[in-house]
């Protein structure tokens, strides 16, 4: 079916997850979130590396790739029905999207610093330049920024320059609509595929910082939200015949399994060195290109389900409920971790993982609680703009401010490896792989 400018109408065989929210994701948000939070445990007790399943808890860290591919897929879907419609210009006013960022992300997050700078003993000594760049979430562009309880951050940072380049993709592809958006894929796809020979490019030699990580500067993870986009440009899309087979009910389980063999590979240590280290530029650039598949695989049959298609464990209440606390896990949970082991009088690196994870997991899911009743709600609410009640979106009809996009964890970042000690950061900085 064709709308009035003869182009397929984007409601025409578009499907549900192109629009509105998507408990099932929410689920997703949550696990990963945990997922972030049992690296950051294992490493400071001494069981991210040696055995099978202590690589395995020491690369969850790639959960971040899935936040950062949600992040592309909720805040892209928008802009993928508008182009399929074939209407001109974007679909959303970059500045009121802006607000809307700042308003999720910036009040807990601060709250954070505050107390990351006044309760770890370490932080007192910190440099004006220091405070500044953690407020401004500008840390990953200042060397010797990342400190004690906030070393996780990094992430945040990535992620708040995604969304301050986001309007400029926007108005860069707005010429591709219409019968031209079957171009919108390949293009993304290429630009993805290019930012993994960031790591392969000698930086310092051309000219920056001896003491800035350049592995986790943006550019090395656009391919991770990529993956998103392109998630959200195949739900706004008609289904063609092979749209169809991997929309199908059952073909969930073959992502999973991907993504499940994708995962495992990064976790073998003839192909990639165990722990939390600064890898060599084709490890990194590999070790990236296998999150991209991670995040894809998991977040696709949700993204593409048909309608009808539950998925009751991911969807559920109580999951649901984890994924709207889980920006308030994330952000809190390496400086309780910091105090967890008096908490649980264990030893750093000695092992008892479990005792430790359970402080940290509990401690910081109840402070996500309040953060959310008491600082992420209230201040949604001051600093939003009131709406005329009966008014259509901004867009005339569709609209991503949706509560599953409003998760700053839309790629809910997640601490670096060689950064998370919460005693002690590496010195060679935040490794590649984000935790």
């Amino acid at each position: 079916m064709k709308n009035a400018l003869g182009t397929p109408d984007p409601e025409v065989g578009t499907l549900p997850a192109a629009r509105g929210f998507v408990p099932a994701l929410e689920g997703l948000r949550a696990v990963a979130a945990f997922a972030v939070l049992t690296t950051h445990v294992a490493f400071q007790t001494a069981s991210s590396t040696g055995s099978a399943i202590h690589r395995i808890w020491g690369r969850m860290d790639l959960s971040v790739a899935v936040f950062f591919a949600l992040s592309g897929f909720l805040l892209w879907r928008v802009h993928a029905l508008h182009a399929r419609s074939g209407a001109p210009g974007t679909a959303r006013p970059a500045r009121t999207y802006l607000r809307s960022r700042v308003v999720r992300i910036m009040p807990a997050y601060l709250a954070l610093v505050a107390a990351a700078f006044l309760l770890v003993p370490h932080n007192a000594s910190a440099s004006a330049s220091t405070w500044v760049a953690n407020l401004t979430l500008t840390q990953v562009f200042v060397p010797d920024s990342l400190v004690e309880g906030l070393t996780h951050a990094w992430s945040l940072s990535v992620e708040m320059s995604f969304y301050l380049v986001l309007p400029l993709l926007w108005f860069s592809l707005a010429g591709l609509r219409g019968r031209a958006a079957r171009w919108r894929i390949p293009v993304i796809s290429v630009v993805a595929a290019l930012s993994l020979g960031w790591a392969l490019v000698p930086w310092h030699d051309l000219g920056l910082p001896e003491r800035l990580n350049d592995q986790i500067l943006p550019p090395a993870f656009a391919s991770w939200f990529a993956a998103g986009m392109i998630l959200a440009e195949l739900v706004a899309a008609p289904p063609g015949r092979m749209a169809a087979l991997a929309r199908h009910r059952h073909a969930r389980w073959g992502w999973w399994a991907l993504a499940g063999v994708a995962f495992v590979a990064t976790t073998v240590p003839q192909w990639f060195t165990e722990g939390f280290v600064h890898p060599p530029g084709p490890e990194f650039a590999a070790r990236t290109a296998l999150g991209a598949v991670v995040a894809f695989c998991l977040l696709a049959p949700v993204a593409l389900a048909p309608a009808g298609l539950r998925f009751a464990g991911l969807g559920s209440g109580p999951m649901t409920m984890l994924g709207r606390w889980s920006y308030g896990v994330f952000l809190w949970h390496v400086l309780v971790l910091y105090f967890a082991f008096e908490i649980a009088f264990v030893p750093m690196f000695s092992g008892r993982m479990l005792e430790v994870w359970l402080v940290t997991a509990v401690v910081s899911t109840v402070i996500a609680a309040v953060s959310y009743s008491l600082v992420e709600e209230p201040s949604r609410g001051w600093l939003t703009p009131r709406r005329d009640p009966g008014a259509l979106p901004e867009s005339g009809r569709l609209t991503d401010d949706t509560p599953t996009d409003a998760s700053p964890t839309d790629g809910q970042p997640s601490a670096s490896p060689a950064q998370t000690s919460p005693k002690a950061v590496a010195s060679d900085g935040p490794s590649p792989s984000p935790a």
